[in-house]
C-alpha cells in the first residue's frame, strides 16, 4: 500500500491561511514611521523650548 503523506490532495483543508502566520510588515512599517515622526516632533519642540 502506498503512503501519500507528501501528497497535498490527501491532507485535510487547513483552516489557517499562510497570511495569518506571516509577519505583518505593513503594520510594523506604520508603527516605525509613527515612532520616527514622534521623535522628530519631540526634538523640534524641545529645541524650540530650550532655545529661548
Amino acid at each position: 500500500m502506498k503512503n501519500n503523506q507528501d501528497d497535498p490532495s490527501e491532507h485535510p483543508v487547513n483552516s489557517h491561511s499562510n497570511e495569518e502566520d506571516a509577519p505583518k510588515f505593513g503594520r510594523l512599517l506604520v508603527v516605525l514611521a509613527l515612532a520616527v515622526i514622534l521623535i522628530t516632533v519631540i526634538t523640534f519642540v524641545t529645541g524650540a523650548y530650550y532655545s529661548n
